[in-house]
């Protein structure tokens, strides 16, 4: 016997921010839609009457998703200020290197140059406020689409994005790590 909640509760998590429809949880599931709605409602109810959990499910704009409650947003925002996250994980160049140079782009065209998931880099790039939503990509799934934000700008001492320095090859299969340590690198003697 599956355990549909846990197995709800796990896909959710894995959507993040993107979330997921109903059809596509009946879809993943192999379940009714009578039968999702309830394991959701179940869920989402799970959540709300237990003072000990810190999330609780929501739904947005026919998705649904897992998101942190109001009540723990001072703990939050401290983790976020913290000095301690003022440095980026070698992923969070990686991303952030491209995002820059490939922008505007999808998590799906990231993780294909990256050969690896994005998810989260790119929290931890829209955390700090490095990036941001752009808009969506035309056709099926409409995915979200990442740019750069002022922010990134003012963090690199750029004006605008025309002061990037010249890549040393096109983006194109494969980003090594070296290249991304270089990029930064050169990036940060140029802010100095």
């Amino acid at each position: 016997m599956m355990n549909g909640k846990g197995i709800l509760e796990s896909l959710l998590f894995v959507a993040g921010d993107e979330g997921l429809s109903l059809k596509q949880i009946t879809h993943v599931m192999e379940i009714e839609e009578s039968e999702a709605a309830e394991m959701i409602e179940s869920l989402k109810e799970s959540y709300e009457k237990d003072p000990d959990r810190g999330i609780m499910m929501i739904e947005l704009a026919g998705t649904y998703q897992l998101a942190t409650k109001k009540e723990n947003a001072a703990y939050l925002k401290k983790l976020v200020e913290s000095p301690n996250t003022n440095t980026l994980s070698q992923a969070a160049l990686e991303t952030l290197a491209i995002i820059s140079y490939k922008q505007p782009i999808t998590r799906i065209e990231i993780e294909e140059i990256r050969g690896v998931k994005t998810e989260r880099p790119l929290q931890t790039l829209m955390s700090k406020g490095l990036i941001r939503e752009v808009g969506r990509q035309n056709g099926a799934g409409r995915a979200i689409l990442y740019g750069t934000t002022k922010e990134f700008l003012d963090h690199f001492g750029l004006k605008d994005l025309k002061e990037l320095p010249p890549f040393p090859e096109p983006l194109e299969d494969d980003f090594p790590e070296e290249e991304a340590d270089l990029f930064f690198e050169k990036f940060n003697e140029e802010k100095d």
